[in-house]
This record gives structure tokens, sequence and C-alpha cells, in this order.
């Protein structure tokens, strides 16, 4: 018995022997007497000479001679060669700070590794460096991984030579393209996972005959490739042998890939569990005369019965989908229908075959009774049936829905009726709750402390808001919008018990008294949104402690005292600052000049006197041009993000901003009692679209330099007491599109230009002695114009008319520059900026 027992422990100990080596980077079950080798060691150091590594997570790399017992790298158990190199940086994980991250470049020393098998530098950045072609030649790989590396040029056709090849993933290199027609690819032979997301693969020709040649993939993603249109039916001519173990495909976000001629090649992916087509145009209808099937879901997918992941949203998918889609769809975890125009119907009675986590049926057609079918469902933890056409009331039912639930949409319905007690649901931790744009009454109903956002506006709730003040305990509330209701009463004086609100909205209601001192306790609060209701007093200076406020709006109340000079000192995040058509008075503090982020500045409709100061040129954020990649306002929170909307009035009419109002950049200081001229500096906030000066005592000449507000949209200097002429620079506007100049007592011709003639007439009235278009009375160069004529003698006209002795030669100069300066913006470019 002994004797087989140690038989048994030598043959488990060679099995193992033999898997570590066929595997290599799977194990280390190095003989101890086995020292990497010195060649390779010093092709690592000279790697490693290559990088930046701030975080020393690298500095084993010198400490020991054994480079096997190195960070990131794992040694064949018999020969001592390096078979793994892993440097994956955990930057992915969002960490701050981060712990492990390399920049600089890929040095071929790594040529010096010949038997690597498994290479991982994903999520390190070595930025603009171009790609390293000399990996072509490391032809034991197996693994590689160079996702997220921030690597740019073109793929090589030396990757042909990697024909061991298992997985390859080269996702997230935005400046990454495919030049030779992925003619590399099909040498690959031995690859089951392929990963391209994001890599420019649009001059690539019949990619799918390529991808298909790999009869081992099982995985496969080319999201947001750019691939182009399919002209003739390649998908539909894969056949089982090819196309059986593809388990994972992702097409979406291609908006240029449509005309696949049929959905139908879905039903030849039968052993397919992830599909994504999201974001792909699939908007035709079918058309079986000319063999183009494109369009409306087929039944045949219903017969995926492996099939857990379908998604095929925003994808202008038209037509019904009925019960039989669904039929064989047993395993059907994920559901992405939404954004789509697509209609379900479903026999009162039908229950599905699965049991789903993820449903998102947004802006489909579900039928004006609430889905009965989602009785059935227990295990959903997200549920978006927003803008689905449902005239109903939430069934009692509803609310026993799985503890699961992290996300509850179903704003933009027609739902109505009261809401229940939302301190019965099982929600999970930092549920998010859009419940907005429905018809809802009565008073708003209790809820658990473990909602994170609760989005009940624009609806009918009435009533005060004193549920907050029932929580005795932190809460985790993050984001409430309860604007647009018709609630009353003060506001609760709770706040410290919900001090991580990052947004707070109470906009358009019917709210009175003070504004508590307890909000002060929002530390941070990014979004504040009081505006129209009847809040009186003072700004109250706790406030000042909401360090992180990004908007402060509390327009269109009954609000006194002075602005507080802490906002410019206290909140150097702010973007947005209304305190429009309240009772405000004193002067314009000096410290509003340290706002070097502020976009929005509405003080109008108040009392404001004194002059508008000088280092107004001090709001820098005017003057800067856009450099991120997003137009709207965002607060974040983690890996959360919550997105601002704002009521501004733009050229005289009240618009809602929300995906464009990072782009806005406004002042308007209208409608008080501020006096002197307009300072020069002001001139220096060239990214300014709207600017809004009108009905103060405003006097003095206009400044030359207003021309130099080069994107300014529309401008109101109206009802004050300037005088002289209109700058020539005026013209320069090319942008403009509404000018107000109207009750002042401006002389002289109006500029002429594109845009100045384009205007109306009320645009100039009340100043008596303006002549020229659009007003109707002409200028007097314009009654006798000035010419050459055929023989040369410039000065014909003058002497015909030198018994006038208003007109000078001076004169004539001036008319004939002003006439020249008003071409200068001729071109007229048409912002896309009021919102929908």
């Amino acid at each position: 018995m002994r004797a087989c027992y140690l038989q048994f422990l030598l043959l488990l100990g060679v099995l193992l022997s033999c898997n570590a080596t066929k595997l290599g980077f799977s194990f280390d079950l190095r003989d101890s007497k086995v020292r990497c080798v010195e060649e390779e060691r010093q092709a690592l150091l000279q790697f490693k000479q290559h990088l930046v590594d701030h975080y020393h997570w690298l500095s084993s790399w010198s400490s020991d001679e054994d480079c096997c017992k190195w960070e990131g790298i794992k040694c064949s158990n018999k020969t001592g060669h390096v078979v793994m190199l892993d440097l994956q940086s955990d930057y992915w994980h969002y960490r701050e700070p981060a712990t492990t991250y390399l920049e600089g470049e890929i040095s071929s020393s790594l040529l010096g590794l010949q038997y690597l098998t498994y290479l991982d530098l994903s999520y390190n950045s070595f930025s603009g460096k171009p790609f390293p072609n000399f990996l072509g030649s490391l032809t034991r790989l197996q693994y590689l991984n160079l996702s997220s590396t921030n690597i740019a040029g073109a793929i090589p056709q030396q990757f042909g030579n990697l024909s061991r090849l298992i997985s390859l993933d080269l996702s997230w290199n935005y400046d990454l393209t495919e030049a030779h027609n992925l003619d590399w690819l099909i040498h690959l032979s031995s690859l089951t996972y392929l990963d391209m997301s994001s890599v420019n693969l649009s001059r690539v020709v019949n990619w799918p005959n390529k991808v298909m040649m790999l009869h081992s993939l099982t995985h496969l993603s080319l999201r947001d490739c750019s691939l182009s249109t399919l002209t003739t039916p390649q998908l539909l001519s894969i056949n089982a042998s090819t196309s059986s173990q593809l388990l994972f495909l992702d097409l979406s976000i291609n908006y240029d890939l449509m005309e696949v001629h049929s959905l139908d090649w879905l039903i030849h992916l039968s052993s397919l569990t992830h599909l994504d087509m999201g974001w792909v145009n699939l908007s035709q209808n079918f058309q079986i005369s000319n063999n183009r099937f494109t369009g409306p879901l087929p039944e045949s997918i219903g017969n995926l019965s492996n099939l857990k992941t379908l998604a095929v949203y925003n994808s202008s998918l038209t037509g019904v989908i009925h019960e039989a889609h669904f039929s064989n769809l047993i395993k059907l975890k994920e559901l992405y229908l939404g954004l789509n125009s697509l209609i379900l119907r479903f026999g009162d009675d039908w229950v599905p075959p699965f049991q789903l986590d993820f449903i998102s049926l947004s802006s489909c057609r579900l039928g004006s009774a609430f889905p009965k079918w989602l009785q059935s469902q227990k295990n959903y933890y997200w549920l978006d049936i927003s803008d689905a056409g449902i005239f109903d009331i939430i069934p009692a039912w509803f609310w026993d829905f799985s503890f699961r639930l992290s996300y509850l949409y179903m704003s933009n319905n027609q739902l109505h009726g009261n809401l229940s007690d939302f301190s019965s649901a099982r929600f999970n931790e930092f549920a998010f709750i859009d419940l907005s744009t429905n018809h809802f009454d009565g008073s708003i109903p209790h809820f658990l402390s473990n909602v994170s956002s609760l989005d009940l506006s624009n609806n009918r709730f009435s009533g005060p808001i004193s549920f907050l003040c029932e929580h005795i305990t932190p809460t985790l509330l993050e984001s409430l919008n309860l604007s647009n209701n018709t609630l009353s009463g003060e506001l609760p004086d709770c706040w410290t018990y919900i001090r991580d609100l990052i947004v707070l909205n109470l906009a358009n209601n019917n709210f009175y008294g003070k504004i508590p001192d307890s909000m002060g306790s929002l530390v941070s609060v990014q979004f504040l949104h009081l505006s129209n209701n009847g809040l009186v007093g003072k700004i109250p200076t706790s406030l000042k402690k909401c360090s992180e406020l990004i908007t402060i709006d509390l327009g269109a109340n009954n609000l006194s005292g002075t602005i507080p000079p802490w906002i410019g000192d206290s909140l150097p995040n702010l973007v947005i600052l209304n305190l429009r058509s309240n009772q405000l008075y004193g002067t314009f503090p000096l410290s509003l000049c340290h706002l070097s982020y502020i976009q929005i500045l509405d003080i109008s409709l108040n009392k404001i006197e004194g002059t508008i100061p000088e280092c107004i040129s001090n709001l820098t954020a005017m003057s800067r041009t856009m450099d991120t990649m997003s137009s709207a306002i965002y607060a974040y929170n983690g890996s959360r993000s919550y997105e601002d909307y704002a009521f501004l009035v733009w050229k005289g009419r009240v618009f809602v901003f929300k995906n464009t109002l990072g782009l806005v950049k406004m002042i308007d200081l209208s409608n008080n009692k501020l006096h002197g001229e307009i300072p020069e500096g002001i001139t220096n906030l060239t990214e300014l679209i709207a600017l809004n000066l009108s009905r103060n005592n405003l006097s003095g000449l206009i400044t030359p330099k207003i021309g130099l507000l080069r994107n300014v949209e529309s401008l109101d200097l109206s009802r004050n007491q300037f005088y002289g002429e209109i700058p020539m620079s005026i013209s320069n506007l090319s942008f403009l599109n509404q000018l107000d100049l109207s009750a002042n007592d401006l002389s002289g011709k109006i500029p002429t230009g594109t845009q100045i003639q384009s205007l109306d007439a009320s645009a100039f009235l009340g100043n008596p002695k303006l002549c020229g278009s659009p007003l109707p009375n002409k200028c007097i160069d314009d009654l006798h114009p000035s010419f050459i004529n055929t023989r040369g003698d410039k000065n014909h006209n003058v002497k015909e008319n030198d018994n006038d002795g208003f007109i000078t030669k001076g004169f004539y100069v001036a008319a004939t520059l002003g006439f020249i300066g008003g071409f200068w913006g001729v071109s007229v470019y048409n912002h896309d900026f009021p919102p929908p």
C-alpha cells in the first residue's frame, strides 16, 4: 500500500510538471536551482529603462538577480526562460490613486524574450508611440493584450507570424488602424478570443469572410470599429461548421453597418450566448423580392436557445415583437431592445420562458396597459420602460419586486394616481428611481434611506416635503429632483441627515419662507436649484461651506439683501450663478471676478447699483475655447455622474438647456440700476455667445472693441444712455442674429453688413439721430452718393454740393470706410445652439 501511495505521488508530480511546462504562464513550479537566463534578464532591464514608473511598481526588477522573482514575471519551471510578462495596470479600476501604472514606450528589447507565451501590457499608457511591429517576431505568443495602451499607427502584416495566438486584445486604442485588410488574421487559426473594439477598420473590405475563417473563435468584439456597409450577403453564407463555436458577438456602435440583407444569419450562431448590435443601422423593412432582408427582428431569433444576452438597442428597428421571438430563449438574462421603434405585443396570459436580470425597453411601445408579463419576472435588478406609451396606474403587485432592484426607470409615460409607500418596497442599496414626467399626484410617499437617486420631477405632486425629516439617521441619497410639481410649504430644516446630496432640485414649485441654514450641511452638493418659488430673506451664509458647488440657481424668488461676496471667494468651482428676478440690492461684488470657471452669470431683474467692474475680464472661462469632449455639465461621485440642466432666458424667451449647457457662455446684468461705461475688458471674453446689459443707466460710447466678441449671437444694450456712433467693428460679429440697441442716444449711420441689415428695424428705434438700413430714414450720403466719374475726378460730386456746410471731405471718407467695414463679416454661420 505504501509503495502504491508513493507511486501515485510521483505520477501526480510528473503530470503537474508536464502541464506547467505546456502552459508556462499558468504555474510557477520551477526547480529552485533553475534561474532566469542572463540575456533575458538584461532584456527586461532594457525594457524597464524605456518606462516611466511613477508608483515604483517595478522596484523589484533591480533588487534580485533572479528575474523570475520579479513583479509580473513567470519563468519556465524547467529551462528558466521567461514565459509570462503580465503588467496589466490597475488604472482601469478607477482607483485613487493608481498603484500600478506605467508610461513610456514598448521597447524592442522584448525580442530577447523569444520563449514568451503570455504578454499583457493593458491599461498602461504609451501615448503617441507607434505600434510595436517587432511583436510579430515573438512567434511563441499565445496570449497578447495591448488594450487601452494608447498606441497608434497601423497593425503590421507581421502579426500573421503569431500562428499560436489563442487570445488577442487590441481594443480601445483609438488611433490604431488596420491598413492590410485583415489579411494577417487568417493565419491565426488557433484564435479563440478576438477583441478589436475601437480600432479603425473602415478600410477593411469583406471583413466577415476574414473573421469567419477562424473556426475556433468563440469571442468576437468589433464594437465601434467604423465597419463599412455590407453590400453582399456575407453573414448569410455562414454555415454551421464555421460558426457553431461562437459564443460572444459584439458589433455595436458601427453606424455605417447597414443593409445586412437579413438578420436570419443569427440562426446559424446556435451556440451564441451574447449578442450586441446596438447603435447599428437596421432600419430597413423586409424586401423579399430583391433579397434584401433588413429590418424587423426575425422570429427565428427565438431558436437561439443558448442566448443569454440580446442587445439591439438604438438600432432604428421597427415592426412588432411577438411571443414567438422569445419562444425558446430559456437562458436569456439580459434584454436590450431600447431606443427602437418596436411594438411589443403579448397576450395578457403570456409567461416568458426566461427570468431576466436586465430589462431595457425604453422608447418601445408596450401598449397603454402596464405590462402584465413583468409580474412573472422575479430576479431583475434593472428595469427601463421609460417613454413606452403606458397610460395606467402602477398595479399593487409591481411593488413586490426582487430585492435586487437597483435601477427603476419609468419616466415619460402617462402613469397616474398616487404612488405606493416606497418604504415597503425592497430596493437594493444605492437604488436609482426615475418616475419623472408622468401624471402622478397626491403627496410624495415615504422612501427607504438606501435610495441613492430619486427623480419625481414633472408630475403633479402637492403638499410639503416634511417626509425628508423622518430619517433621523444619515441617508444614502445623492440626487433628489422634485422640480416642476405643485409642492408647497417651507423648506425642511433637516438637511444635516442628507449631507451626501450631490444634486438638489426643488425648482418650479410653491415653496415659501427662508432658505434654511442647515442647507450649509450639504458639503458635497454640486447642483443646487431652488428657482421659481416664493423664497424670501437673505442668501444664508452657511452655503459658503458648500465649496463643491457648480451650479447655484436661486432665480425668480423674493430674496433680498446684497449679493454675498463669499460666493466669489468660497465657491471656486462655480460654473452657473443665476440670481435673476429677486430683490437683491447693493453693488456688483468685486469677488465675483474670482470665478474663473463661471460660464453663466445672470443677476438680472434686481436692484444692483454702481458700475460694472473692469475686473469682469477675469472671468476667463468665457474667453477659453471648450476643450472637453462633452457639451453637457456633469457632477461626479466616483463612477456615477449626474447631468445638469438650466432654464435660461435666450433671445427673449425661456429655454431649457441640457445637452448643450456646457457650451453656453452668457452674462445678463439687465434690468438693474447700473451706471457708467461698459468696461473695455468685457471684450476680452471672446467666447461669450450672449451679453445683455439692457435697461440700466449705462452711458458713454459703445467700445470700438465690441467686434472682438467674435462668437456673440445675442447682444442687447437697449434702454440705456449710450451716445455716439455704432462702432464699425460690430459688423465683424458674423454669428450675430439678435441685436437690440434701441432707446439710447446713438447717432450717425448704421454700419453696413449682412448681419446688421438683416435685422429688424426695431433693434435701432428710439435713437432719433441714427440713419441707414434697416431704418426707413436714409442718411444724407445715401441721398447724395459720391462716385468716381469716367474722367477720374474723385471730387466731382463734392464740388457740386459744396454749398452744404454739413458735408465735408472727411464725412465722405468716413462714410466710405464705414461701407467697406460693413462687409468684413459677410459670411454667416448659424450655431446649433437653442436646445430642442
